[in-house]
């Protein structure tokens, strides 16, 4: 035991000295980490310094390969075109609402077939579970659940917190810590169902590439990696951004990868209010908004980068053949009221027991969300 600490600890040292410790190393490192073969102290200590150097795409990828190996329950959906995930890291600086979750249920309203993995707010109280919770969705049911509500609603959410999806150990790490780390990208990469699409927004433009090439080398067939800028370009989103200049990373099913800027004006939208796309951190208010954005009742900027982040998924499943074209798309599917009734649907076959209360509970939320 003493040797085995000896060993983690010199390449934690490595770490700390700005020596990169490559894929097997990582993946060794993770596996000690996760089976709680190592004091509390080193485990934070790995997590840190893995995160301060900058993680490269080789050690992204041992650390996915750990956690999706031996803590990630394998559930496999079965539907007739891609399965499909969109996600962020977390970690930027603007706080918007939950962009994401909204995408993926205007994607889904379009034949998509999302299968989501996240977890609970370490920082705020709306990550993509929180809400799901509030509106209804059951985010601790068997992956069996969730395969079957990407199977017949078309989306699905893989709770990467419960123990009934990691087992071994990555819900009791993520219980315990209240900052940032690799476990942001690697963590969020071993998604049960294995999609082959992927749309990823990243703290930082320096994760871009790093990113896109763990994807890549994991097994992803094409995906969009991305950065958002304010108007200033000095602080950032993980997600494509309406308030200033996107940089994305396109990699595709030829191993073939390009980079472009993306802006509102390209896509043919406004500039966007700051204010009005940031997150309240209060649950009920937006589980309310999130109702009145799908349905078509909220316009303006809430609407138009949910819009902006939809066109990635429908552009790279073969819906539209542009991110403009996408654009309009999911407008026109937020005021025809597919996405809400997407949404309804998602309530109706992602819970253990009968969703009866819990749609009765969302049909009183939008009764209430369309009043206001």
């Amino acid at each position: 035991m003493d040797k085995d600490m000896r060993e983690f600890g010199a390449k934690v040292d490595a770490l700390i000295r700005g020596e990169h410790i490559g894929r097997n190393h990582a993946r060794d490192m993770f596996r000690e980490v996760l089976l709680n073969r190592q004091p509390d102290l080193q485990q934070g200590a790995f997590l840190a310094a893995l995160t301060a150097i900058g993680a490269s795409p080789e050690e992204i990828a041992g650390s996915w390969e750990a956690i999706y190996e031996i803590d990630t329950v394998k559930s496999w959906p079965e539907v007739p075109g891609h399965l499909v995930e969109n996600c962020g890291t977390g970690m930027d600086r603007i706080k918007t609402f939950n962009v994401s979750t909204l995408s993926s249920v205007v994607a889904a309203a379009d034949g998509v077939y999302m299968a989501k993995h996240g977890a609970r707010a370490i920082t705020s109280k709306c990550g993509i579970v929180d809400i799901a919770e509030t509106l209804g969705v059951d985010v601790e049911c068997e992956a069996a659940v969730v395969k079957r509500s990407v199977e017949e609603a078309g989306i699905g959410l893989y709770n990467g917190m419960s123990a009934k999806v990691h087992p071994q150990a990555l819900y009791r790490i993520l219980s315990q810590i209240r900052f940032g780390t690799i476990l942001n990208v690697a963590g969020s990469l071993a998604n049960p169902a294995s999609p082959d699409i992927g749309v990823r927004g990243v703290y930082s433009p320096d994760l871009i590439l790093p990113v896109a090439r763990t994807m890549r080398e994991i097994g992803y067939k094409k995906g969009i990696v991305a950065h958002g800028m304010d108007a200033s370009g000095q602080r950032g989103m993980d997600e494509l951004s309406t308030l200033g200049t996107s940089i994305v990373t396109e990699f595709h099913e030829d191993g073939e990868m390009t980079s472009y800027e993306v802006t509102p004006k390209r896509l043919g939208l406004p500039i966007g209010e700051e204010k009005a796309i940031l997150s309240s951190l209060d649950r009920e208010d937006e589980a309310m908004r999130f109702i009145r954005v799908l349905s078509g009742e909220e316009k303006g900027s809430r609407r138009d980068i949910v819009a902006m982040n939809t066109a990635p998924i429908l552009y790279l499943n073969g819906n539209v053949t542009s991110l403009k074209e996408g654009v309009v798309r999911a407008i026109d599917i937020m005021d025809s009221g597919k996405a809400v009734q997407k949404l309804k649907d998602w309530v109706r076959v992602q819970n253990s027991s009968d969703p009866g209360v819990k749609l009765e509970r969302l049909e009183k939320m939008m009764g209430a969300a369309y009043v206001l």
